[in-house]
């Protein structure tokens, strides 16, 4: 069996290159969203209201007991659909569209943020309560306190796993072709249909995965070995 992979690389790798561009987009902003939901769950999820902590852990436990997958259906597919219905009801004719890339970078902001709150939650708690009540003592509000005092450190130690979420990020975009989001894979299952150069195709798209996620994946453990030297002096 003979093998084009000269052929594959300079026909299929230009596409590929931009649908790098189109995996980093998504990933980068979806990833600051993540963190920043993540954050905002985290603080609900400690605060004294019950019922806001109730409502938000309902809304976890949705978020974490679906799959992505499902999710990225949901709200390219589900959602225009219920907010359409919603406008109409109250006699707004418009028809809600979301773009595909849109919804992945929801679905990753909402998914990833769910499951990052926990690290931030747990990084705030491990801080001294001393801190806090050193911070009070000299006439910081609460706000200052959490701002100025506590979330720096609780970043500081929560970067090694940020950073493995962000290399499980990338390679999750690969769901993103199920709901037509111009990816890595989307454009090698079009090459591969159209060219039946299947092992060479998809073998080429290993190696771009490959090619970003492990340098990224020694750069969080060089990163994290640098957060226990610094934790430790």
């Amino acid at each position: 069996m003979e093998l084009y992979f000269g052929k594959a690389i300079k026909t299929l790798g230009p596409s590929l290159v931009t649908g790098v561009g189109v995996v980093l987009e998504v990933t980068v902003i979806g990833f600051m969203g993540a963190i920043i939901i993540g954050f905002l769950v985290a603080i609900v999820k400690m605060s004294k209201n019950k019922v806001a902590r109730w409502g938000m852990g309902v809304f976890v436990e949705l978020i974490r007991g679906t799959p992505l997958l499902v999710q990225f259906f949901y709200i390219y597919y589900v959602l225009p659909l219920l907010m359409s219905n919603l406008l109409k009801a109250v006699e707004i004719d418009y028809n809600v569209q979301i773009s595909s890339v849109m919804a992945g970078i929801v679905g990753f902001s909402v998914n990833y943020g769910c499951y990052m709150s926990e690290v931030i939650r747990s990084a705030i708690v491990s801080i001294d309560p001393g801190q806090r009540e050193a911070g009070l003592a000299l006439g910081f509000s609460e706000i200052q306190v959490l701002i100025k005092i506590i979330l720096p450190p609780s970043f500081r130690n929560s970067v090694p796993v940020f950073g493995n979420y962000l290399v499980m990020m990338i390679k999750d975009t690969s769901l993103l072709a199920c709901i037509a989001v111009s990816e890595l894979l989307l454009r090698t299952q079009a090459y591969a249909s159209q060219t039946f150069l299947t092992i060479e195709a998809y073998t080429l798209l290993a190696v771009v995965y490959l090619v970003i996620s492990v340098p990224l994946s020694q750069g969080v453990k060089m990163l994290e070995k640098k957060m226990n030297k610094f934790s430790r002096s």
